[in-house]
C-alpha cells in the first residue's frame, strides 16, 4: 500500500534519536526505516535529501521522505544508514507532495516514482552542479503585437497570482505560442522560471530555438533523447535558483524547479502525455496538482481540448479563454470531403485528390498527405488460400517494408525476410494488401516525378538529427510534397503549405475504443490546420468511404465544440470518462491460463457494491513479444471510491502467491489498449 505521508513530512530538530525513514526504488509499496549515522547532524535530516544505504546485498541512493522516533520494527534490528549525501533538500516539500500523491493516486512504489524521476547521475550520488550560467548576449526579439483575444488570455495569465488553471482553445494558427511567449516574459521579469511541456520530442528544438530568440535567460530542453551528462547538467541547472526556462516533454514535469511561476502544457490532448509503461501516470494531470501545490497558475493549450479538459471547461473548474482567428492575415483552409465509394482509386488516391494536388504544386504551393500507417503494406498473404503473415511472438500481423525488404512486427520490432512460399498451402502467390506510408511515397514520386517528395515517420527518423535535417528542407522549400504520419500533425508551421490531404479517415469511425472518434476529430482539426497558415490560402481534402457519419458531418458544420458537446452527451448517456472513472488491473506471463488466473483471484477479493467489474478478459492484443497478457476492468462513478479499493487491493495482491508468477500493473486512468 503506498504511503500516506505526513503533510507537512515530520521533522522535529529537538529529536536525539533519529529514525529516517526512506524512499528506495524498489517495486515494495512502502519506504523503508534507516538509523541515522552516527555523528549526523539533525539539521542535514530534512525530507528531500539522498541518503546511501544498505539494501539487501547493495547499496543504493534513496530519498529521505520523514524523520521519526518509532519505527513498527525493533530498533536494534535496523540498519544504519552509510551516508548523507546532501546538506540540502534536492527536492521541495511541493516536489515531494506532488509525488506522494502520484505514487498513491496512480497505484505505483513511492520509491520508484522518486527516484525513477531523477537523472541516472543524481541516482547514484553525484553531487550537484551549481556553476553559474553564463549569458550571451545577442539581439532579443520584441513581442509581437497581440490581437484582443491574445491579449484577454496573456492578461488572465499574468494576472493570477495564485493557483488557476487555463485553458487556452486557440483554432490551429492563432497564436497560441505568442500567448506563451508574452506570458513568460512575466514570469522572467519577477526572477522566475516557467515550464513549457510539449508532447514530442521532435517539437523541442523548432520551440527552443524560438524562445532562445525572444529571451536572455537560459532556455533549456530536457526529454529522452539526452545523454545521461546532459541530463543531469539541465537537472542542476533547474534546482538553481535562477530565472530559466525548461522546455521539456513528459518527464520534465519532476524537475526541481525552486522558482516556478507558470507551468504550461502545450498540446494539451496528445497522448503522449500519458506513460503507458511502468509508473503509467498522465502528465496533463500531473501538471494541474504541481500547479496546485506550487499555487502558480497553468495553461492548458491546444486547438482540440480533450474531453476531459472540455468537461471541467463546461463546469466552470477550468478558465476558458478562445482564440478564434488565426493571427495575422491567415484564413481558416476551406474543407472539402471526398466521397471514396466507387472511385476509380490509384493506390488509395481519387481522381479528385489527384488533381487538387497538381493544382497547388502549379501555384507553388505544398502539399502534406497524412496518413497514419507507416510501413509500404499492413498485410503480406496468400493469394491462393488467403493465408497472411502473423508474428510469432504476438498476435499481430506482420507489416511489410521495403528498404530494406523485410516483413516486421510494429508491436515487439521483431523482423524477418520475405517468405518464398505459403506455409499453408505452399503456393508462390504472394501478395501485398493495403497501403502504408512507403507505398504511398512509391506511387507519389511515379505520379509525380519532377517533384521532389519527402516522406517523415518513425522509419525515416530513426538516426539522430535526421528530423531536423528534413524539416529544414520543408522549410526551404526544396521537398514539394510531403507525406506523414502523426509527427507532422501537431505544433509544426509550414509557410509554403497550401493543402493537406488525409487519405483514409475511415479508421477511427467504427473503432471498439470508445475514444477513437474523439481522437478522429482532433486528428482532422490538426492535421487540417497545417495549411495556409500565411497569406496564401489552405485547402483540405478528406477521403472517406462513410461521408455521411454524423458525427464527421457535424465537426465539418458545425465546428469542433458542437462535435464535443455532442460526444459529451453520447458518454454522459453510456456512463463513460468523464462521467465515470477507470482502472485497469494488468497481468501478463508466459503461460496463457495464469494472467486469467490471478486477475480472477483479485475479482474475488473485490467486494464494494459501489463499482462495477468487467472481466478478466484476454487483452484485445492478448500476446505481444511471447507474453499473454489479461485485463481486469474497474468503473466507478466515484473516484474517491475507486481510489479506496485500489489501496486494498494492491495491498491484498502483494500477498497472492499468484503474483510472483505473472508481471501485473494497475492503470488509472487508462488511455489505450483495452
Amino acid at each position: 500500500m503506498p504511503l500516506q505521508l505526513s503533510p507537512h513530512l515530520l521533522y522535529d530538530p529537538g529529536m536525539t534519536s533519529s529514525i529516517l525513514r526512506i524512499a528506495i526504488p524498489s517495486p515494495l509499496y512502502q519506504c523503508f526505516d534507516y538509523l541515522a549515522p552516527d555523528q549526523t547532524k539533525l539539521a542535514e535530516l530534512q525530507p528531500g535529501i539522498r541518503v546511501k544505504v544498505s539494501f539487501g546485498r547493495r547499496e543504493v541512493v534513496g530519498i529521505l521522505m520523514e524523520v521519526a522516533t518509532e519505527s513498527t520494527f525493533d530498533r536494534a534490528k535496523l540498519k544504519q544508514a552509510i551516508e548523507i549525501l546532501d546538506s540540502a533538500p534536492i527536492l521541495s516539500p511541493s516536489l515531494l507532495k506532488l509525488m506522494s500523491w502520484a505514487a498513491r493516486y496512480y497505484q505505483h512504489p513511492l520509491g520508484d516514482v522518486i527516484l525513477g524521476s531523477l537523472p541516472k547521475l543524481i541516482r547514484e550520488g553525484r553531487a550537484l552542479s551549481v556553476a553559474t550560467q553564463v549569458l550571451l548576449e545577442k539581439t532579443i526579439e520584441e513581442n509581437l503585437i497581440a490581437n484582443p483575444a491574445q491579449q484577454a488570455a496573456i492578461d488572465a495569465i499574468t494576472q493570477s497570482h495564485n493557483f488557476t488553471c487555463i485553458a487556452l482553445d486557440g483554432v490551429t494558427g492563432s497564436g497560441k505560442t505568442e500567448v506563451y511567449l508574452q506570458a513568460i516574459a512575466e514570469i522572467i521579469k519577477e526572477g522566475r522560471q516557467a515550464l513549457v511541456l510539449v508532447p514530442e520530442i521532435g517539437l523541442t528544438p523548432q520551440s527552443v530555438a524560438r524562445f532562445e530568440r525572444r529571451f536572455s535567460v537560459p532556455v533549456l530542453s530536457y526529454h529522452s533523447g539526452l545523454t545521461e551528462k546532459q541530463r543531469f547538467t539541465v537537472w542542476s541547472a533547474a534546482y538553481q535558483d535562477e530565472s530559466c526556462i525548461i522546455i521539456g516533454t513528459r518527464s520534465a514535469l519532476f524537475l526541481p524547479l525552486k522558482k516556478l511561476g507558470l507551468i504550461i502544457l502545450d498540446e494539451e490532448h496528445d497522448l503522449s502525455f500519458k506513460q503507458q509503461t511502468g509508473f503509467r501516470y498522465s502528465a496533463r494531470d500531473c501538471a494541474v496538482m504541481r500547479a496546485q501545490f506550487e499555487n502558480i497558475p497553468i495553461v492548458l493549450g491546444t486547438a482540440t481540448l480533450s474531453l476531459e479538459s472540455f468537461y471541467n471547461v463546461q463546469r466552470k473548474r477550468y478558465q476558458h479563454h478562445v482564440l478564434p482567428e488565426r493571427a495575422g492575415t491567415a484564413s481558416p483552409p476551406s474543407l472539402n470531403l471526398i466521397n471514396l465509394c466507387q472511385q476509380n482509386l490509384t493506390a488509395g488516391l481519387s481522381p479528385i485528390l489527384l488533381k487538387a494536388i497538381q493544382k497547388h504544386l502549379d501555384q507553388k504551393g505544398q502539399v502534406l498527405l497524412f496518413l497514419n500507417r507507416r510501413g509500404f503494406a499492413p498485410v503480406w498473404l496468400c493469394h491462393h488460400c488467403g493465408w497472411m503473415a502473423h508474428c510469432d511472438r504476438c498476435d499481430a500481423k506482420l507489416t511489410l517494408h521495403q528498404n530494406p525488404q523485410r516483413l516486421r512486427c510494429h508491436h515487439c520490432d521483431a523482423t524477418r525476410p520475405l517468405p518464398k512460399k505459403c506455409k499453408e498451402c505452399q503456393s508462390t502467390e504472394l501478395m501485398h494488401v493495403g497501403q502504408g506510408t512507403e507505398q504511398l511515397e512509391e506511387t507519389i514520386t511515379r505520379l509525380f516525378p519532377n517533384e521532389k517528395v519527402l516522406r517523415i515517420d518513425r522509419d525515416t527518423t530513426r538516426t539522430k538529427g535526421r528530423l531536423h535535417a528534413m524539416l529544414d528542407e520543408i522549410h526551404s522549400g526544396d521537398a514539394r510534397i510531403l507525406i506523414g504520419t502523426q509527427m507532422l500533425a501537431k505544433g509544426h508551421h509550414f509557410k509554403d503549405l497550401t493543402m493537406v490531404a488525409m487519405v483514409d479517415a475511415d479508421g477511427g469511425l467504427f473503432s471498439t475504443d470508445f475514444r477513437a472518434i474523439e481522437r478522429l476529430g482532433q486528428l482532422i482539426v490538426q492535421v487540417s490546420g497545417r495549411a495556409g497558415r500565411e497569406e496564401q490560402p489552405g485547402e483540405v481534402y478528406i477521403q472517406t468511404h462513410h461521408p455521411e457519419h454524423p458525427l464527421l458531418q457535424l465537426l465539418l458544420t458545425s465546428g469542433y465544440h458542437a462535435f464535443m458537446r455532442a460526444l459529451l452527451i453520447e458518454r454522459e448517456q453510456a456512463a463513460l470518462p468523464p462521467f465515470s472513472h477507470y482502472a485497469l488491473l494488468r497481468a501478463e506471463a508466459s503461460d496463457r491460463d495464469k494472467p486469467l488466473a490471478f486477475l480472477e483471484k483479485a475479482k474475488h477479493d473485490l467486494k464494494a457494491k459501489s463499482f462495477h467489474v468487467l472481466g478478466p478478459i484476454p487483452a484485445p492484443l492478448e500476446r505481444k513479444a511471447g507474453h499473454f497478457r489479461a485485463h481486469l476492468l474497474l468503473q466507478s462513478t466515484h473516484r474517491s471510491v475507486l481510489q479506496n479499493e485500489l489501496e486494498k487491493l494492491v495491498q491484498k495482491l502483494n500477498t497472492h502467491k499468484t503474483s510472483r508468477q505473472v508481471r501485473w500493473s494497475i492503470d488509472v486512468d487508462p488511455q489505450e489498449g483495452f
